[in-house]
Formats: structure tokens, sequence, C-alpha cells
């Protein structure tokens, strides 16, 4: 058994042998050579076989984490602002807008899988200020043309607005997508 020679001071205290002939082999396997060297160090150098099985199982592992990463969600809600509505009344169409998008995300399977990665990956949750009507169904238009899921809620005109007044727009998706639409609104304070 060969030693490699450390590159640093660093790693000449911790200096562990390495079977050179197990690195050549996971070299020959276009794995990195420092890669290779640790997957040797981790495995106890038992075998190249092992080494590598560790190796391409860490990297499928970094390789989920890093699309799950990318793929980060958060339901967004936009409240109509020009409504003179109370914090109560807020609450609720923002709780309307929540559960009414919930219910169009579970319908299909590609939304569905959205859901349940927003879910997981602790269901990021954002309210936010339009000016108008005019402004929610700018913002719906934007997100419907980028595909991105949305609700948008009517009021049934029994408390404090008028009947089918546009109180709050959810819009779901990849936080960078949704960004596009609504990433310089102001949140609701």
């Amino acid at each position: 058994m060969e030693t490699c020679e450390p590159e640093s001071t660093e790693e000449a205290q911790g200096a562990i042998e390495v079977n050179m002939e197990y690195l050549l082999q996971l070299k020959e396997l276009d794995i990195p050579e420092e890669e290779a060297k640790k997957a040797l160090i981790v495995t106890g150098n038992i075998s190249a076989e092992e080494a590598a099985i560790f190796y391409f199982e860490n990297l499928e592992r970094m390789n989920e984490e890093v699309e799950d990463e990318e793929n980060y969600h958060k339901m967004v809600f936009v409240v109509n602002m020009e409504l003179p509505m109370g914090v109560g009344k807020i609450a609720a169409q923002v709780a309307h807008a929540a559960v009414g998008l919930y219910q169009i995300l579970i319908k299909e399977s590609k939304t569905r899988e959205m859901a349940y990665k927003w879910d997981n990956y602790g269901a990021k949750k954002v309210v936010l200020q339009g000016s108008s009507t005019a402004h929610l169904l700018e913002l719906q238009a934007l997100a419907l043309s980028m595909n991105l899921p949305n609700y948008l809620v009517q009021d049934a005109g029994r408390t404090q607005i008028a009947a089918g007044s546009y109180t709050v727009l959810s819009i779901m998706g990849e936080e960078e997508s949704v960004n596009k639409v609504t990433g310089k609104l102001k949140l609701l304070n």
C-alpha cells in the first residue's frame, strides 16, 4: 500500500494511507481524485467497489438536495388595498385564497407534486400589498402567462365590501418564478 502525499500541513497531520491501486480504479470510473481519496478513507480502503458505491450514493444525495434547493416553492397572497377591509376581513380573504389555491393544486399530479414539495420544505407563505383590482388582474394575467397556479378570491358581499369584489390573489410556484410576478410588491403590515 502506497501513501498519497499530503497537499497541506493540515492534511499531513491527519494523513491516512490510500490504496493507490484502488485510487487508480476509481479514477478510471471518472471519479475526481480528491473525491476518490475521500471515499477510500471513509470506507477504510476496503475496496474500490465500496468506495465507488459510497461516492455515487453521496453524489445522488447531493444532486437531490441541489434539485430541491433549486425548486424551492412559495405561495404568495396579494391583498387588494383599495378595498376598505378590516384586519379580520383580510385574514379571512387570505385564508380563502390559500384554501382555494391548495384545492386547485391537489387536483392534478403536476401541481400536486408542487404542493407536496412546498409543504415538505416549510410551506413558505408571504402576504403582499396590491394597489387595486386592476393591479390584481394584471398580476394574475402575468402568473397565467408563466403557467403559475393561482386563485383570485371574489367576495360574496355579506359583510364589509360589495359582492363580486376581488379581494386577494394567491400564486404558487418556484420562488424565482413567483418573484418575477410579485417581487417588487411591499409586504402587508
